[in-house]
């Protein structure tokens, strides 16, 4: 297929790395998500898996249940599934969906586009459902994007892959900048809270404190509160925790460091501290979380990897 597992054991969640097909040029591909069922085995599809490429799928029948950042998501027909590198995600039962999964690595962009294109937003939607006008003008990207990865030999390599970029770069600028239907209130967020968000990203395994990235950003308290809670629908001590907690469950679920390490990776004081401030977000200890997910994902060992056919 398109991918290889690194793992170092049975339970741990596989780390999936980019691999073009043979005979393929690097960096996209394109299948039917019958392909997929053909070349990967369901037990491999069914374990939790963190990309270091992007997924897009766009659902064109039956339904499909997505996990992705532990968060289920229900697929309709006209449903677009947009993973990012780094998110863990989950795939559910594959012999009732039919649809294209688009496989892309962030290199195959240039630089200018795939900042327009908010392909590296980590806050972006996981879920897009284009209405109307965006919805043919983005299944038309897709499917002359299908058409032009088939047509291998029919231009030479480096004109196929130029087309391939500018392609995708359509289709992914058709995605990331919707039409918002008439009537349908959509303000973008302030310059605050984006200022918010991103420094949260930069910082999150530094400080969890509300002030800290009020005195760095030049801004009270309480406008960094009102900010996040018009941009985000939380408070501010809410944004920064839930971002702690999503790092720490991807890093029990995937990784293979002991709770002490991610306690200090994320910049705790002691395991304990921690571990109780995991508990009180969560319901559960980091230990249990992670037996449940690992539980979860229990089966033969990925021996069938993505990547090898």
């Amino acid at each position: 297929m398109m991918a290889k597992n690194r793992h170092d054991s049975a339970r741990e969640i596989p780390e999936v790395a980019f691999a073009a097909p043979a005979g393929t040029p690097a960096g996209v591909e394109v299948m039917s998500l019958a392909e997929l069922r053909r070349r990967v085995c369901e037990q491999t599809l069914a374990r939790p898996q963190r990309p270091d490429f992007h997924h897009l799928l766009a659902l064109t029948a039956g339904n499909l249940w997505h996990v992705v950042d532990f968060n289920g998501y229900a697929l309709r027909p006209g449903s677009w599934l947009w993973v990012r590198p780094g998110q863990v995600h989950q795939w559910g039962d594959l012999t009732k969906a039919e649809g294209t999964l688009i496989l892309f690595q962030q290199d195959m962009l240039d630089p200018a586009t795939a900042t327009v294109a908010r392909v590296d937003d980590p806050h972006a939607p996981v879920v897009i459902t284009p209405v109307a006008d965006d919805a043919e003008a983005v299944t038309m990207a897709a499917e002359h994007l299908s058409r032009e990865f088939r047509s291998l030999g029919h231009l030479p390599l480096d004109v196929h892959l130029a087309a391939l970029r500018h392609l995708l770069a359509v289709l992914l600028l058709r995605l990331a900048h919707l039409t918002v239907p008439v009537g349908s209130p959509a303000p973008e967020p302030d310059e605050t809270y984006l200022r918010f968000r991103d420094a949260v990203e930069r910082h999150f395994t530094s400080t969890r404190r509300v002030e800290d990235y009020a005195h760095m950003l030049g801004y009270s308290g309480r406008t960094l509160a009102r900010a996040a809670l018009a941009g985000a629908g939380l408070g501010a001590k809410e944004f920064i925790d839930r971002r702690v907690v999503l790092e720490a469950k991807r890093l029990l679920a995937h990784g293979d460091e002991t709770a002490a390490q991610i306690s200090d990776r994320l910049g705790f004081v002691t395991p304990s501290q921690f571990s109780k401030y995991f508990m009180q977000r969560t319901g559960r200890s980091p230990i249990d979380f992670r037996n449940a997910v690992r539980g979860r994902a229990e089966g033969p060992g990925p021996s069938e990897a993505l990547g090898q056919g």
